[in-house]
């Protein structure tokens, strides 16, 4: 599943480690996400948008 996580991030001119902590994960589970390494949960996914400010479908897609 592809993400827009990273451009999000950046947006809002933060690093993987300062979002990781603030929605409770590592940053490496931050990375992985963004690498399109590992799908996150429903909830992580949800909590990701919520601190992002975008609705969830905008962060997440399916191509």
């Amino acid at each position: 599943m592809k993400n827009r996580i990273r451009e999000f991030r950046k947006i809002k001119n933060i690093t993987q480690d300062e979002l990781a902590r603030e929605i409770g994960v590592t940053r490496q589970t931050i990375n992985a996400i963004e690498n399109e390494k590992y799908s996150p949960t429903l909830l992580l996914a949800i909590k990701l948008a919520k601190y992002l400010g975008v609705p969830v479908e905008e962060l997440f897609f399916d191509l």
